[in-house]
């Protein structure tokens, strides 16, 4: 019973951080132009990618923090800017990443793998709940959270064919703004975990 309240007490933290269910309309929209098989693969692409910084962080993070000198604050600067950029530049010219080679490797590990998937929130969660439960309950709750984020990445591909193309090209340039709008949130907590109000 009490492995079971762990198990909890990390799982539905790590849910929340992921946010699997929020960043599907953002998978649609980075994924628009891809052919089915490209949208699995940049799916499974981002997966590893936010599974391979999250373990890192779970074991290193307050290690490879330290080492740096840089906050989560910091990190969450650095990728409120990376997230607005994109979002800018795909509003202006209707595209993620410039170059034409290899799109879905970029698309998948950014924004996909990181900042949406293992951002600041996911980051600061694991460092958290590492210092508070057994690093193995907190491998298995992670273990669980990406795999359901998996499957649910894995099942856009239906809401893609329920829109439609164009409903998914107009869909992609509202998830911009709004991705944009997370960007400039992610600066502005970083501003406040760097600068707390007294």
């Amino acid at each position: 019973m009490y492995i079971l309240q762990e198990l909890i007490g990390t799982f539905v933290p790590l849910f929340v951080a992921v946010d699997a269910l929020g960043t599907i309309p953002i998978l649609i929209a980075v994924t628009e132009n891809m052919p089915s098989h490209d949208r699995v693969k940049a799916v499974d692409l981002a997966m590893l990618t936010a599974s391979i910084l999250a373990l890192v962080f779970l074991f290193l993070g307050k290690w490879i923090l330290s080492l740096l000198g840089i906050s989560v604050g910091h990190f969450a600067i650095a990728g409120g800017f990376i997230l607005g950029a994109l979002a800018l530049r795909d509003m202006l010219t209707g595209k993620w990443v410039g170059e034409p080679v290899a799109v879905e490797e970029m698309a998948a590990i950014v924004p996909l793998g990181t900042p949406l998937i293992v951002g600041p929130a996911t980051v600061t969660t694991l460092i958290l709940l590492s210092s508070q439960y057994h690093w193995w309950v907190v491998l298995i709750s992670l273990a669980l959270n990406l795999l359901v984020a998996w499957v649910i990445f894995r099942q856009s591909g239906q809401v893609v064919r329920f829109l439609g193309q164009g409903g998914v090209k107009a869909f992609s340039k509202v998830i911009s703004l709004l991705l944009a709008a997370i960007g400039v949130k992610m600066i502005f907590v970083g501003i406040q975990q760097l600068f707390p109000l007294s």
